[in-house]
């Protein structure tokens, strides 16, 4: 998935500056209620309850200081991701051990159009594998600033 093609499913109020989290499963709360909120989800404990089954599985740490909350639900309409930065760093049973301060918590409906829900998840790993890219998005502060690092430009 070509990053500009990415960069349509983020929206500035699903996008969080500064996390107030300090433990792993505030920081997945605080992040749904951005889409709750919103509008977004219709049905948070059904979301909530997905997103913790999916850690049970392992964690969606994946090392670097990034996790990937991600999963699929009927209480959702659309593919859409939302960010979330922890200045601080939460502990998240991360694969490496470490904290996580990036946060991308994707959610998408069970079958989705254009089967899109994969390729995003591929994306954004390569996008957080790089180095360059993880310290600038520790540095944004705003949406425009955060959509021109997922672009590239």
């Amino acid at each position: 998935m070509h990053r500009s093609e990415l960069a349509k499913y983020f929206k500035d109020n699903l996008f969080v500056a500064s996390l107030q989290a300090a433990k792993k499963e505030v920081a997945i709360a605080e992040l749904l209620d951005t889409f709750v909120r919103e509008k977004y989800i219709r049905n948070r404990d059904i979301v909530l309850e997905m997103l913790h089954q999916r850690e049970t599985l392992g964690s969606t740490g994946i090392g670097k200081g990034v996790a990937i909350p991600h999963g699929r639900t009927t209480a959702a309409a659309d593919v859409l991701i939302a960010f979330g930065k922890s200045d601080q760093g939460i502990d998240f049973d991360a694969i490496d051990g470490k904290p996580v301060h990036l946060f991308f918590m994707v959610i998408a409906p069970p079958n989705e159009e254009g089967n899109v829900y994969l390729p995003i998840l591929g994306s954004l790993v390569t996008i957080l594998n790089e180095k360059a890219n993880r310290d600038k998005l520790m540095k944004v502060e705003t949406f425009q600033d955060f959509i021109a690092i997922i672009t590239g430009e």
